[in-house]
């Protein structure tokens, strides 16, 4: 689906974690904000070389650790407003997509972002 942004987006995280099947993470506290955001929990790998949000039912969950049950990064897309993007997986509040300008990829949150009246072009 071609969505068109409507409002930017920055990441907070420069060194995103990336995970892949089978990793395991101390999970965390659960995300708690205004937006409505559900089913995140902060984990860090097991070797502390990474941390960050991941959502929660990519985890099978024992106690305090988690095993990933799907490869996962948690890479944000920077967007301005008027940049059009393919989504191609939701979750949680969050879609991943594509630049249609660029092709860089990342998470955007869903509120920043319309359905396009165009169909945008490579």
């Amino acid at each position: 689906m071609h969505y068109e942004v409507v409002k930017e987006h920055r990441s907070n995280y420069p060194q995103p974690i990336t995970l892949v099947k089978g990793d395991s993470v101390i999970v965390g506290e659960r995300y708690a904000g205004v937006e409505g955001w559900n089913n995140w929990v902060f984990c860090i790998k097991l070797d502390h070389s990474a941390q960050g949000w991941v959502p929660e039912q990519l985890l099978q969950r024992d106690g305090e650790l988690g095993v990933l049950t799907a490869d996962y990064t948690a890479k944000e897309l920077n967007v301005d407003i008027g940049d059009e993007v393919v989504g191609s997986k939701e979750l949680n509040g969050w879609m991943w997509c594509e630049k249609l300008d660029d092709h860089d990829t990342g998470w955007v949150p869903k509120e920043n972002f319309k359905k396009s009246s165009t169909m945008g072009s490579a």
